[in-house]
């Protein structure tokens, strides 16, 4: 796999030259409303890969005006160092969507997160939108999927996402808006949703884009947190959106690499770093078949851990 190294601000992050995206650790995404200040704030200090600044959902109608100029003023402060910055808006359908971008484009985050996306071109209008204002190449698009529509559409529009100039990274599944749409009750385990969202991480994963795991509501139940956590790493995640930095540690955990893994993947890049197996595309690793494709999964794996260790590719 062709990868390099390069730097956005103050966040490193490695380039997948076949698909031209970002590669970074994206383990945990706290959602941080707008229009709370000291939130904003705390959001310095806190250990999470994404913040997401949210315009949409936690912010009253009548608080919009007020969440937007909060953010003018904390990016005006500078870029929080080590973590990427996403901004939320409303809905492009919406009356808010205009004075939403104007804000992106002043404060220049490290993507917006589109809401209600539900088919390829909600897609190319926002990337019009920006294009049209001149925003650099850096600033990149990922949608939310919580609609039915979007569900059905995910392959098609992760398939759109990876064409030229689309700026589009990945999905971010919202299950509470798609519950309320379909009528699907809040189960443990999620058991009657996760048929869809294996559709959606399979559509991510065809065209080389990362997806993010739903919000789990009751932060204060940590133990069903984790294992919700523990699922959605299982499921194929790369991480999970949050509401609450007490579900930090659990996140990076769930998502991070276990010393089962990384011993692992050192074994095998050992293996085939041993001159006896230049050019076999097939080895024996302790008793297992080992393929070069399992090579380019332990490579991967070591790149993300010197992401999440602050190393400088």
């Amino acid at each position: 796999m062709l990868r390099g190294s390069a730097k956005l601000g103050t966040t490193d992050f490695m380039i997948d030259f076949r698909t031209s995206r970002p590669v970074r650790p994206r383990r945990s995404a706290l959602s941080v409303p707008a229009i709370n200040r000291r939130a904003l704030e705390k959001a310095r200090e806190l250990d999470c890969d994404v913040v997401i600044f949210d315009l949409e959902d936690s912010v009253a109608l009548e608080k919009k005006a007020e969440a937007r100029d909060n953010l003018r003023r904390f990016f005006a402060k500078g870029p929080l160092a080590g973590r990427e910055c996403v901004i939320r808006i409303n809905a492009l359908t919406s009356a808010f969507a205009e004075d939403d971008m104007a804000v992106v484009l002043a404060c220049v985050p490290d993507a917006v997160l589109l809401p209600k996306v539900n088919e390829p071109e909600d897609i190319q209008t926002a990337c019009d939108l920006l294009n049209e204002a001149g925003a650099p190449d850096s600033l990149r698009l990922w949608a939310m999927v919580e609609t039915p529509r979007a569900v059905l559409n995910a392959a098609a529009i992760a398939e759109y996402g990876r064409t030229p100039d689309t700026r589009f990274d990945g999905f971010v599944i919202g299950l509470n808006d798609l519950r309320k749409d379909t009528g699907v009750p809040a189960l443990p385990g999620r058991t009657y949703l996760v048929a869809w969202m294996m559709q959606v991480i399979l559509a991510a994963r065809a065209y080389g884009l990362d997806v993010l795991d739903s919000v789990c509501n009751d932060f204060k139940d940590l133990p069903a947190f984790e294992q919700e956590c523990e699922q959605g790493r299982q499921m194929g995640f790369d991480g999970k959106m949050l509401i609450h930095p007490a579900q930090i540690r659990g996140a990076n955990r769930a998502f991070g690499i276990s010393p089962e893994a990384l011993s692992e993947a050192q074994a095998v890049i050992a293996a085939f770093a041993d001159p006896a197996t230049a050019g076999v595309n097939v080895i024996n690793v302790e008793g297992r078949m080992i393929e070069r494709l399992h090579l380019e999964q332990a490579e991967r794996l070591m790149q993300k851990l010197r992401l999440i260790q602050g190393e400088t590719p």
